[in-house]
């Protein structure tokens, strides 16, 4: 009896994976590819229209390489991040492209990713999940 139930506690502790180590992979210190699932498109005086990131032009995957602080779109797109800062279970990265601000908040625990991209006019919402690569 003592034998099963420390095979059934070997084969628990050898499949999980403790939340720390997986919080390490979202943490800005490996390089992520991220898809992107949803997305929504605001414009002023306009109820917000809810569509396919690839409809609004949103790359189906980005990379984000941390080490060289640039976000490259599947299309070799490359932007700049220009500010991170970590804390409360998120990464928090900004920066500017094409006359937009942008922002992406990564859950440094699942690795869901939210995105905008604002200017004067419109706001782009993008959500989708991320990945080590």
């Amino acid at each position: 009896m003592l034998k099963p139930l420390r095979a059934t506690a070997l084969a628990i502790l050898v499949c999980s994976t403790p939340s720390w180590v997986l919080g390490a992979d979202f943490d800005g210190s490996k390089p992520l590819i991220c898809a992107t699932i949803d997305s929504h498109f605001c414009d002023i005086g306009e109820v917000c229209f809810r569509t396919l990131p690839s409809i609004l032009g949103a790359p189906d995957f980005v990379h984000i390489n941390f080490a060289k602080k640039a976000i490259v779109g599947s299309s070799q797109r490359s932007t700049q991040i220009r500010y991170m800062e970590s804390g409360d279970g998120q990464l928090l990265l900004q920066g500017t492209e094409l006359g937009y601000g942008w922002s992406i908040a990564l859950d440094t625990k699942t690795g869901g990713m939210s995105a905008t991209l604002v200017n004067r006019d419109d706001v782009f919402v993008l959500f989708g999940a991320c990945t080590p690569s």
